[in-house]
């Protein structure tokens, strides 16, 4: 899924690539810009988010095959 939503931002978006990666809880840049970065731009990721919200819901009407159910061995 983490990969899935990677490839969302990067082809199917504007949301620039530092977001992305902030949201996947990566660290950006070398250790000094670690060192100045506190913000975690929570309020910058919040539209990206919720357009990724918007994606991962099925249209109305759509066909959504279920996972099977987990057999007991």
């Amino acid at each position: 899924m983490r990969s899935t939503f990677r490839d969302w931002v990067g082809d199917n978006t504007k949301f620039p690539r530092e977001l992305a990666e902030l949201a996947l809880a990566h660290r950006l840049g070398d250790d000094t810009e670690a060192a100045y970065r506190h913000s975690d731009a929570l309020e910058k990721r919040r539209p990206m988010m919720g357009a990724w919200g918007r994606f991962c819901v099925p249209a109305k009407g759509a066909k959504v095959i279920p996972f099977a159910a987990r057999l007991k061995t």
